[in-house]
C-alpha cells in the first residue's frame, strides 16, 4: 500500500514498512532511543515491535496509565522526569507505541522536552491509525476538558501496522470507526457509503479503508496545518462529542465514554442540527442516525446531565468572541464551519437523539 506524504512527515504502511524506520534510525543515529508506551501496549505491543527494530543504540522504555483519565499534564511531567532520570538529550528520540492517549501526549512531550526531540509514531488502535496520531495535533487534557493544552508538531514519520488491530477489544475497535464514519460525512459521500455496512468487509477492505480515511484527513490538514479555517471541518461531531466525552470524564456515577462512542452522539446530534441550520436532509439524516447506532449502543441523558453538557461547550477550541461555532453539513461530503446554533436547537436534538432509546 502506498505511503502518504503528509504535513513534514510520511505515513508508511505495513509490516514491511519496519524497514523504514530502522532506516530513520541509521540515518539520524539519536543518542537514546525511548519507547512510549502504555499498560497495555506494554503488554500485547512492545515485544512484537521490537522484534522490528535493528539498532545497538541503547533503548529505554517508559510505561504510563492507560487511559483518557490519564493524558494529563501530571502524566506528561513523570515522562519529562523520566527522560531527564535516563540522560536524553535534544538528539534523543522518543517512539509513541499505543492509541491516541499514547501519541497525543506523547508527541506533547517531544515537542517540548528540552525545546523539541524528534518523535515518531506507531499507533496500535484503529482510532490513532485514522485520527490521533495523522494531522500534527499534540495535546492532553486539563482536568476533564478535553486536549486543552497542546501544540501542533509533526512526528518525523508514522508507520500504519494493521497487525495492531488483533489486540484491540471490540470496543475500542468500534470506537476508531467513529473518526472513520466523520471522514465520509464531510469528505466523501461514496466511501460514508461504504462503511455504512461493515458486516461486508473483510481484513483486506478495512485496510483499504483505512488507508483512504488517512488520505482524507491529510488532504484536509495540508490545506490547513494550524486549523485557522477549512481544517475545521474535522471537528464535525466534536464541539458537542467532546462536551459528552468530558462530562463523562468528570461524572465517577455515569461510565465513561471512550472517545469514539462520544463522537457518535456528536455527529447524530450535530446532523440533526445540520437539518435545522442549513435545510440538510431529514431524510438523510435519519439514515446517518441509523447507521451510527447499527454500531454504538444509545446513551441515556437526563435534563440536568443535558444542562452540564451544554455548560462545556463554553470550553471549546473552535470558539471565538464568546460565540460557540459548529461545524454542520450542507450534504454528506459538504461541511459549513462557524455555524451558530440557539440553546433551544441543541435541547431538540437531544430529545431527537433520545428517540432512539
Amino acid at each position: 500500500m502506498n505511503s502518504i506524504a503528509s504535513v513534514k512527515n510520511i505515513i508508511h504502511f505495513g509490516e514491511y514498512q519496519y524497514d523504514t524506520v530502522n532506516n530513520f534510525i541509521k540515518k539520524k543515529s539519536p543518542s537514546k532511543i525511548f519507547i512510549l508506551c502504555d499498560t497495555n501496549t506494554q503488554e500485547h505491543c512492545l515485544a512484537y515491535f521490537l522484534q522490528h527494530i535493528e539498532t545497538n543504540i541503547t533503548i529505554e522504555v517508559i510505561e504510563i496509565e492507560a487511559g483518557e483519565e490519564h493524558k494529563n499534564l501530571e502524566t506528561c511531567t513523570g515522562v519529562w522526569q523520566s527522560l531527564t532520570d535516563l540522560d536524553a538529550d535534544r538528539k534523543a528520540l522518543l517512539i509513541n507505541l499505543g492509541g491516541g492517549v499514547v501519541t497525543d501526549l506523547g508527541g506533547f512531550v517531544a515537542a517540548t522536552y528540552k525545546r523539541g526531540i524528534d518523535f515518531i509514531n506507531i499507533p496500535t488502535s484503529l482510532l490513532a491509525m485514522v485520527d490521533a496520531s495523522v494531522g500534527g495535533k499534540t495535546g492532553v487534557d486539563l482536568g476533564n476538558l478535553k486536549n486543552q493544552i497542546g501544540v501542533f508538531q509533526s512526528p518525523q514519520l508514522t508507520l500504519i501496522d494493521c497487525g495492531f488491530l488483533g489486540t484491540l477489544p471490540k470496543k475500542e475497535f468500534r470506537s476508531g470507526l467513529a473518526e472513520m464514519l466523520k471522514h465520509g460525512l464531510i469528505a466523501d459521500a461514496d466511501y460514508f457509503k461504504k462503511l455504512s455496512d461493515l458486516s461486508q468487509l473483510n481484513l483486506a477492505d478495512l485496510e483499504s479503508l483505512i488507508h483512504h480515511s488517512i488520505q482524507l484527513k491529510t488532504t484536509i490538514v495540508e490545506s490547513d496545518q494550524f486549523e485557522k479555517g477549512s481544517r475545521k471541518i474535522l471537528n464535525f461531531g466534536h464541539t458537542l462529542g467532546h462536551a459528552i466525552e468530558s462530562y463523562f470524564l468528570k461524572n465517577n456515577d455515569r461510565k465513561t465514554l471512550l472517545h469514539g462512542e462520544a463522537i457518535a452522539i456528536g455527529m447524530i446530534l450535530e446532523t440533526y442540527l445540520s437539518v435545522k441550520t442549513l435545510d440538510f436532509s431529514e431524510k438523510k439524516c435519519q439514515e446517518i442516525k441509523k447507521i451510527i447506532l447499527n454500531t454504538f449502543s444509545p446513551v441515556r441523558f437526563d435534563s440536568k446531565e443535558i444542562q452540564s453538557i451544554c455548560d462545556l461547550l463554553k470550553f471549546d477550541k473552535k470558539n471565538s468572541h464568546g460565540n460557540i461555532n459548529f461545524v454542520l453539513l450542507q450534504q454528506v461530503g459538504k461541511p459549513q464551519i462557524d455555524c451558530y446554533v440557539p440553546q433551544y436547537s441543541i435541547e431538540e436534538a437531544f430529545q431527537y437523539y433520545a428517540k432512539a432509546l
